[in-house]
């Protein structure tokens, strides 16, 4: 059986795995049909990505096709389609054990910490696939990067009428913007790329953008858009240091702060005038959890989320070692591409 790995950054090789064996009671033999390709995986392509070991197949965002359970498995049968919760949690741990199983203390992301699903079938725990009848399977690989951006909106808890700035419009940014507009919260959209702002303007619907110019214009639009309040909740998509301690100064008085983008770089920033003066609350954000993967299928299903924007490029399973460096070029106006392997 053939799957991609990166034996290290910068180096794809097609390689020979064994089959998986027959589903054991609780799991469930799985036929990829799309992955998409994340932020983690271009940063794991460039060694840039501080949870990635190498060598290893990547692929955490699957849409798949069931093809047998073990035993104890009744929510699934062979011929569903599903979309996979990649974040395979102990079940026993402190954190699992309150339900936060988004950040289990033995927490592996598959494709990051073990191998993932770019690769012809997977055997995954049953509990981690999400039965998703009426979607395609490209709408089911998207599903994982919408709950990124679910969870760091519940994160935020944007009260309709607020301001929820989002910071960085890439993938993960616009999944938050998607939340955001659910709330009922009124969504600004922040980025250094024209670009990315137009896809904002046009396909997302979202009127009030900032282009980032590194000066206080940046704070004075924010201030026209907020009649210089501020925005409510921030939540900074973009795994930059200078950008994450910048947007505490764009948060409103008594405002909520969300890091959902990784840096490995420390944050530093004055207490006094930034995080005490405003009594803001700060927050991280990691994954998701499983409700909110079914919440999501349900709003795709229900025409709630339009996915048709979302998917900007295509590649088979054989093209990914040659196109995929040009994935990482901003001229090439990628927003999300799919791999597809059947």
């Amino acid at each position: 059986m053939k799957a991609l790995q990166l034996e290290k950054p910068l180096s794809w090789i097609c390689i020979d795995i064994p089959e998986p064996p027959s589903p054991l009671p609780g799991e469930a033999l799985v036929r990829v049909q799309s992955v998409g390709i994340c932020g983690t995986d271009l940063g794991g392509y460039l060694g840039k990505m501080p949870f990635f070991t190498y060598p290893r197949i990547p692929g955490h965002e699957l849409g798949v096709e069931v093809l047998a359970v073990g035993d104890g498995v009744c929510h699934l049968k062979p011929g569903d389609r599903c979309a996979v919760e990649p974040y395979l949690n102990c079940q026993s741990c402190y954190s699992c054990r309150r339900g936060f199983t988004n950040c289990c203390e033995q927490h592996k992301t598959l494709g990051v910490m073990c191998d993932g699903g770019l690769t012809e079938r997977i055997l995954l725990p049953a509990r981690k696939l999400h039965l998703a009848a009426n979607l395609t399977s490209d709408q089911c690989a998207l599903v994982e990067t919408l709950a990124i951006g679910c969870h760091a909106v519940d994160r935020g808890n944007p009260q309709s009428g607020e301001t929820v700035l989002i910071i960085g419009a890439g993938p993960i940014g616009l999944s938050a913007l998607e939340f955001a507009k659910l709330s009922g919260a009124r969504p600004i959209v922040m980025d250094i790329s024209e670009g990315r702002l137009a896809f904002v303007r046009d396909q997302m619907s979202v009127p009030d953008t900032i282009l980032v110019r590194g000066d206080e214009s940046d704070i004075a639009a924010l201030d026209t858009l907020t009649a210089g309040q501020g925005a409510d909740v921030v939540i900074d998509a973009t795994g930059n240091n200078k950008s994450m301690v910048r947007s505490m100064e764009l948060a409103a008085f008594a405002g909520r702060v969300v890091f959902v983008g990784i840096t490995q770089q420390n944050l530093e920033f004055p207490h006094a005038p930034f995080l005490h003066r405003r009594e803001l609350t700060l927050m991280a954000s990691r994954n998701a959890l499983s409700r909110d993967f079914s919440r999501i299928i349900s709003l795709i299903d229900e025409g709630k989320i339009n996915t048709a924007p979302w998917i900007t490029h295509h590649a088979t399973f054989d093209e990914v070692p040659a196109i995929f460096p040009s994935w990482l070029k901003p001229e090439t106006g990628v927003i999300k591409a799919v791999v597809h392997l059947g």
